[in-house]
């Protein structure tokens, strides 16, 4: 059985952003605290027992703390039931809560090798000692199966694949640690249980939606998804930045090109958005933009639901 439970589903910041006094986080702080929300970030597990991270949130410490499935085992001084974080992209929003498994658990941190060489190059990721915690390069278009901290296999298989999207923002105009050529630096994942033939989707950052990428989510049962902005200029309109969603590798979820759109017809099971910024009307369940989402199938989940496959 496949089970996945949803940790955040903000984007950077969170909701509400620490230094944000839009209408969105004023709400969350006050009258509509169910839109408070960590950082974008799942657990995955097979066994309902050991659990692997899709990304490391800068909320992570919290967010373990709020899901009992993460909690020690009971009697146990000194214990975790996560046994991996599989890194999709090396945004801070991806990686900074690596920093809050420090104290000497083991588990693995699986990423693409443009990924694992953002880490090496910065020495503060030194305090996970390689000792505890192996980092194993993972391949695009080659599955691979995350092992339990005693090296026995999960139940998982995992398929990595490219889409269209950005490296780290604040690489910008400077040299990348693995080089200027190569893809691996946003990536998106196929999250299966063999023995069950269960499936799911995770793409939390994507800049449009190809032909190649719609064919190959296609019928799936289960898909997270950027949802980022709503439209492209949303951020510019607000009055809270000056960068488009595009020129931040974020599809937008309206439009003709738009993520509701470019999905409409691709068969898809539960369609959950994640990595959602705070300009987002679409958090506003009375919202005009959550009507038109949730007519068209797509959801916005909630910290700490659990879906089961």
């Amino acid at each position: 059985m496949l089970r996945v439970v949803v940790l955040g589903a903000a984007a950077g910041g969170g909701i509400p952003q620490w230094n944000c006094g839009c209408q969105m986080c004023c709400a969350a702080r006050s009258d509509k605290p169910e839109l408070q929300s960590g950082q974008a970030c799942i657990a995955v597990s097979a066994d309902d027992r050991n659990w692997f991270l899709i990304n490391a949130s800068p909320d992570l410490r919290q967010q373990v703390i709020d899901t009992p499935q993460l909690h020690p085992r009971d009697g146990a001084l000194r214990h975790s039931p996560i046994a991996g974080v599989i890194l999709t992209n090396g945004e801070v929003d991806a990686v900074a809560g690596l920093l809050s498994m420090r104290e000497g658990s083991p588990f693995t941190i699986y990423a693409h090798q443009r990924v694992l060489a953002i880490l090496k190059a910065n020495s503060i990721f030194n305090v996970l000692s390689e000792t505890n915690v192996a980092r194993e390069a993972i391949e695009i278009d080659r599955s691979f199966t995350p092992r339990l901290q005693d090296g026995t296999a999960s139940g998982l298989d995992v398929l990595p694949f490219t889409v269209p999207g950005k490296g780290a923002w604040y690489l910008e105009g400077q040299v990348h640690p693995a080089g200027e050529d190569g893809d691996g630096d946003t990536l998106g994942l196929r999250i299966s249980e063999p023995a069950s033939g269960k499936h799911f989707y995770f793409i939390a950052a994507c800049a449009r939606v190809t032909p190649e990428l719609k064919e190959r989510i296609r019928g799936a049962p289960l898909l997270f998804f950027d949802g980022t902005v709503w439209r492209d200029d949303e951020l510019i309109a607000a009055g809270l930045g000056q960068k488009t969603g595009q020129s931040m590798g974020h599809i937008a979820m309206s439009g003709n090109d738009g993520a509701i759109a470019s999905l409409a017809d691709a068969g898809i099971g539960q369609k959950f958005f994640l990595h959602i910024n705070n300009s987002n009307p679409a958090l506003l369940r009375d919202s005009a933009e959550r009507a038109a989402l949730t007519t068209t199938g797509w959801k916005i989940p909630h910290n700490g639901i659990e879906i089961t496959l």
